[in-house]
């Protein structure tokens, strides 16, 4: 039996291209799907709502999750991402290092934002590394001509932000939170403020004026709401 992504809470942005926004840090997952195979954007905030998301993907995909792009090393985006050990996982290039070497720190960064601490500690021990390193860009093909486009466009809102491009009309891009439109974009100490307008720049020239934005927070947006936050950082920040 065929669902459709409204019945399982998730919203259609393009033709096999949707997205969820998940409860507690309104953190958005995407997915992409091609005749061969199936492409996560981040895994939720921990292993049971990975799992959930797994299951929902599988049912919409028809098939299992055979590719992970995390979009950044921050604990609403990669907790999740041991229910999807199967998967093959990218990430930008050093994001390997955060997640093996700085895991206390994630674990408090989640709980002093609200992760149960049981939950955290299950993430942190059953964390997955990204064992495909995105330098610069990396196509995806996914089957019945349909691709998606990993690109490295940090630093920005951390040292290792990846954005995922998926052609078509519209083309979409999934910015994780290089973009957030249901607040103020965060930069935490991990941030490299200086960067970050040069990293929305490089979203832009991706997506072009026609593109769907798809925010790490916060509702679908357009090259105009992107060129507007990106000034406003570039206010915030003082840089050009």
């Amino acid at each position: 039996m065929t669902v459709t992504w409204e019945e399982l809470g998730w919203e259609r942005i393009a033709a096999g291209v949707g997205r969820c926004r998940l409860p507690g840090w309104d953190c958005t997952v995407g997915l992409v799907i091609g005749g061969d195979a199936a492409l996560m954007v981040d895994a939720g905030s921990g292993p049971a709502e990975g799992a959930r998301l797994r299951a929902e993907a599988r049912a919409l995909a028809g098939r299992a999750v055979t590719h992970l792009a995390l979009t950044h090393p921050h604990f609403d985006h990669v907790f999740g991402a041991a229910a999807f050990a199967d998967a093959e996982v990218f990430g930008a290039t050093g994001v390997e290092r955060v997640l093996a070497e700085e895991r206390e720190a994630l674990r408090g960064d989640a709980v002093e934002n609200g992760l149960h601490a049981r939950v955290a500690e299950e993430a942190v021990a059953a964390l997955t590394y990204p064992r495909h390193l995105v330098a610069d860009e990396w196509t995806l093909p996914l089957g019945d001509d349909r691709q998606a486009v990993l690109v490295n466009v940090g630093p920005g809102h951390t040292a290792h932000d990846l954005a995922v491009l998926v052609p078509g009309s519209p083309a979409v891009v999934f910015c994780g939170d290089l973009v957030e439109e249901s607040g103020e974009p965060q930069a935490g100490p991990d941030a490299m403020p200086a960067h970050w307008p040069a990293a929305i720049d490089r979203l832009l020239s991706l997506g072009g004026e026609d593109a769907l934005y798809v925010p790490g927070h916060g509702a679908v947006v357009d090259a105009g709401f992107v060129r507007a936050q990106r000034d406003a950082l570039a206010t915030r920040f003082g840089v050009s």
